[in-house]
């Protein structure tokens, strides 16, 4: 199942909340940050192909 980019955001959300509560190591913070930069990327991946398919759509139209 592909995930929404709503819910990538939404993990983005935790993510960095986890690492600004004080209580993360900095390993801990080190992955989540290398977790949150994939997620970053897969967002922008999504919204590219959003802006793909208005751009290809408003031609058309």
């Amino acid at each position: 199942m592909t995930e929404t980019y709503e819910a990538k955001i939404e993990q983005l959300r935790k993510i960095i909340e986890k690492i600004e509560d004080g209580n993360t190591s900095l390993d801990e913070s080190i992955k989540l940050y290398e977790q949150g930069a994939a997620l970053v990327k897969q967002c922008e991946s999504l919204l590219a192909e959003a802006e793909i398919k208005i751009t290809m759509l408003s031609r058309d139209a």
